[in-house]
């Protein structure tokens, strides 16, 4: 069985971070270990959260697993509590990651042109550091943004997304992907580019409201699709269209918004997705 190790906080209300990526990853047939990074009372979007980071929990954490030889085929990493965590993750990478380690950092800290609450300004110069390191980043629009200093907008062209790709190619890693793109009013769009340059996008509808929990929901599909040995462009679209079926049956649900998306109920289409995917031998 697959082994990915999820690294990123735990919110005690609100479906986001490792309490959709166990679920998930677990229902994909891989065993997830986790490493979270901050416990909250709620997601950031409710009001008045308490956040306690777990920093100093990753040295006695990472040394009894690397006293019981413990092997990750794919390190994933979310939301971290704060820059000062990085450099522990940074020492993660190096303790645990392998010539056959996919290392899948998504860029958590900010959406909609702004960065969360509580982090700071210099956060995004922070990241870049983790983006350095990793195999596959997946910021969405804002984050990609902010990563390679570019304006932000809420519509995008294809161009802007080319050059937003090729940028942050740059930073490091092997395969960029960003989430989140509005090329018009009627439609979301993904897209990936890496190191041959060649720009792919997989376009779904747009639903007119807001769901906490898309991006962490995507990516978690999108690792573990790839650690299961998907081929990427699969592995991609097929993240985008639970992502978006989660979206469409979340979207009966009038308190579903401040909680996050109901993939609990579509777990099953998930499955069917990945059973019906070819799968090669190795997830890099």
């Amino acid at each position: 069985m697959k082994r990915i190790v999820s690294i990123q906080d735990l919110s005690c209300i609100g479906k986001c971070s490792q309490s959709i990526a166990l679920p998930v990853l677990s229902a994909m047939g891989i065993e997830c270990a986790t490493l979270p990074t901050a416990l909250l009372s709620a997601h950031t979007a409710f009001d008045h959260f308490v956040s306690r980071e777990l920093t100093d929990g990753f040295a006695p954490i990472t040394a009894h697993w690397k006293s019981m030889g413990v092997h990750f085929d794919s390190i994933y990493t979310g939301y971290l509590g704060s820059e000062d965590q990085v450099a522990p993750v940074q020492r993660f990478f190096d303790d645990f990651g392998t010539e056959d380690t996919l290392i899948f950092v998504d860029p958590v800290m900010a959406d909609h042109g702004k960065l969360y609450s509580g982090f700071t300004p210099t956060f995004p110069e922070k990241m870049k550091e983790l983006c350095r390191r990793a195999d596959i980043i997946t910021p969405n629009v804002t984050e990609a943004c902010l990563l390679t200093h570019t304006p932000y907008s809420e519509f995008q062209s294809e161009a802007d997304i080319r050059a937003l790709l090729e940028k942050l190619l740059q930073l490091g890693p092997r395969t960029a992907i960003i989430t989140g793109i509005r090329p018009d009013e009627r439609h979301m769009c993904v897209a990936t580019m890496s190191a041959d340059g060649n720009l792919s996008l997989h376009e779904t509808y747009y639903y007119p409201a807001v769901f906490y929990g898309t991006g962490d929901l995507f990516a978690s599909t999108c690792v573990g699709a790839l650690t299961l040995g998907i081929p990427a462009e699969k592995a991609i679209a097929t993240a985008a269209d639970y992502v978006l079926e989660t979206i469409r049956v979340t979207a009966a649900d009038p308190e579903a918004r401040w909680y996050g998306v109901n993939f609990e109920e579509t777990l099953p289409y998930l499955m069917m997705l990945i059973g019906r995917l070819p799968k090669t031998e190795e997830a890099k």
